[in-house]
């Protein structure tokens, strides 16, 4: 368990972070009305921000993992 942590450490982050952000998105300026179809419900909006926060970070993790793994190989 410790080492997927570790080695999903960028991605769980901003997994959180998205999951809040599309909280306070909802919370602050969704669609009051109703008719949106993404935004007029929290549910809806913290998968959103949460898939969005986990690709962002998923690209940080294997950027990391390729410059790492160019570095160790003297290809940097």
């Amino acid at each position: 368990m410790k080492n997927f942590l570790l080695k999903h450490k960028y991605s769980l982050a901003l997994l959180l972070l998205g999951i809040l952000g599309g909280y306070l998105y909802w919370k602050y300026i969704g669609c009051s009305s109703g008719t949106c179809a993404i935004k007029s419900h929290w549910h809806t909006m913290i998968l959103f921000g949460g898939a969005i926060g986990y690709l962002v970070g998923d690209s940080i993790d294997d950027y990391i993992k390729k410059r790492k793994l160019k570095k160790e190989n003297g290809k940097l």
